[in-house]
């Protein structure tokens, strides 16, 4: 694996974009130099990111989340798992 993330990536199975290795070795985003944790889907070349808002779900039981522009950051939370 590399260890550099993904241009994009999100974390919704039914996603062209999901990858749960990814996802299990944890990926870090900021944006607009703040951490967020709520992050649905990312994508650094387009600078944006799809953010949770608040508890409420959409009809297919999803998260509501709001697209919004800005930089993005995105790193590894942990090491390359050894091979």
């Amino acid at each position: 694996m590399s260890d550099t993330p993904p241009d994009r990536l999100c974390a919704s199975p039914g996603s062209p974009f999901f990858d749960e290795a990814l996802l299990e070795r944890g990926v870090g985003v900021r944006f607009k130099g703040e951490e967020r944790t709520n992050v649905e889907e990312y994508c650094i070349s387009e600078g944006w990111v799809r953010l949770a808002v608040g508890k409420a779900l959409d009809r297919r039981g999803r998260p509501m989340a709001i697209k919004v522009f800005g930089p993005v950051e995105v790193w590894f939370k942990d090491d390359a798992p050894a091979a």
